[in-house]
C-alpha cells in the first residue's frame, strides 16, 4: 500500500531537534528522514513550512514570509511544502508578493496557518490576502487545530469552533484541520460533519519513540479517545494521514493509525484521501 504522510516537519527549529534527540529517538536530518520514507512505505511527504530567526522564539514574531522547509540547502526528493504564514509581518512592505511567488514554485502545494501559535482568529482580516491567494492558485489551507506544542499558544485561537465561520465564509476553498483538533476531537468530528470543505490530518496524536507508541496502543482509554470522533464523523474520505515527524517514528505510528482506521478504509486514509486536498501532488508524484 502507498502511503503519504501529509504533515511532516524539515525546519530548523530547535523544539523539533530537542524532541526527536530525547524522546523520539530520531535521526532528525535529510538521512533519518529517507531512511523512515523507505522502511516504511512513505512515497511522499508534505512539510510545514516555520522558520525561527533565533533558536527556541518559535512562534517567531520576526519570521518572514513565506515560511519553508530550511533543515537543508534542497529539499529531499518527494518532500513537498506547505508554506508557513507569520501573520505579524504580513503587513511588511513584498510579505504578500513573495508569498504568491512562492505559490508558483513546483514544490508548493499548500498554505499553513498556525492558529494559537499566533494569537488570531483564522477569520481576522490579516489573513484575508492569504485566501484570497488561496482561491486564486487554487491551494488548500492547512490550519493548526487542538493543543499547541508551545506554552506561548493560546487556544481559543486553536480550538476548532472557533474556525466554523471562516469555513463557511469560504466554501470554494479546501481546508484541512490538523491533528483532528486533539484534544476537541469530537468538535471537529461534528465540523466534518457539516462542512464538505473541511478535511483532517491525523497527526500529532503521540509524542515519542516506538515504545511509548506501543504502550498507548495498549491504553483504550486513549486509543478510544480517537476512535469516538471518527466512528461519530464517519468521513473515511475526508481523513488524512500525517505523523507529525519527527515527533514521532513513521511505522510504529503507521500502525497505531492503522489500529483507528476500518482496513476498508486504509486505501483513501493513507494515500487517496492526500490527494484530494493537495490536488497538486497527483502530478508531482505521478
Amino acid at each position: 500500500m502507498k502511503i503519504i504522510d501529509a504533515h511532516v516537519h524539515y525546519s530548523n527549529i530547535a523544539a523539533f531537534r530537542e524532541t526527536a534527540e530525547t524522546l523520539a529517538a530520531i535521526d532528525y536530518s535529510e538521512k533519518g528522514l529517507l531512511q523512515e520514507f523507505n522502511k516504511a512505505g512513505v512515497i511522499a511527504g508534505v512539510g510545514m513550512g516555520v522558520t525561527e530567526t533565533v533558536p527556541d522564539a518559535f512562534p517567531d514574531s520576526h519570521a518572514l514570509n513565506p515560511m519553508l522547509l530550511d533543515l537543508s540547502a534542497e529539499l529531499p526528493k518527494h518532500l513537498y511544502t506547505c508554506i508557513g504564514i507569520n501573520p505579524l509581518t504580513l503587513h511588511l512592505e513584498g510579505q504578500v508578493e513573495a508569498i504568491e511567488q512562492s505559490l508558483r514554485s513546483e514544490h508548493v502545494v499548500g498554505i499553513k496557518l498556525y492558529a494559537g501559535y499566533y494569537h488570531f482568529n483564522v477569520g481576522d482580516e490579516i489573513y484575508d490576502p492569504i485566501y484570497k491567494l488561496a482561491s486564486t492558485y487554487q491551494m488548500p489551507i492547512v490550519i493548526h487545530g487542538g493543543l499547541t506544542y508551545s506554552d506561548r499558544g493560546l487556544l481559543k485561537y486553536s480550538h476548532p469552533l472557533s474556525m466554523e465561520e471562516t469555513f463557511l465564509k469560504h466554501r470554494n476553498l479546501t481546508f484541512m484541520l490538523c491533528h483532528l483538533g486533539d484534544p476537541w476531537v469530537m468538535d471537529t468530528a461534528a465540523l466534518l460533519e457539516k462542512n464538505p470543505n473541511l478535511y483532517t490530518d491525523l497527526s500529532g496524536w503521540i509524542v515519542g519513540d516506538a515504545a511509548k507508541v506501543e504502550r498507548l496502543l495498549q491504553e483504550q482509554t486513549y486509543t478510544d479517545h480517537f476512535r469516538r470522533a471518527i466512528v461519530f464523523a464517519e468521513k473515511y474520505d475526508r481523513l488524512v494521514f500525517g505523523t507529525d515527524w519527527p515527533l514521532v517514528q513513521l511505522e510504529p505510528y503507521i500502525q497505531f493509525v492503522k489500529h483507528l482506521i476500518p482496513e476498508a478504509h486504509w486505501e483513501d486514509v493513507f494515500y487517496n484521501n492526500a490527494l484530494r486536498v493537495f490536488p497538486k501532488l497527483a502530478h508531482l508524484i505521478g
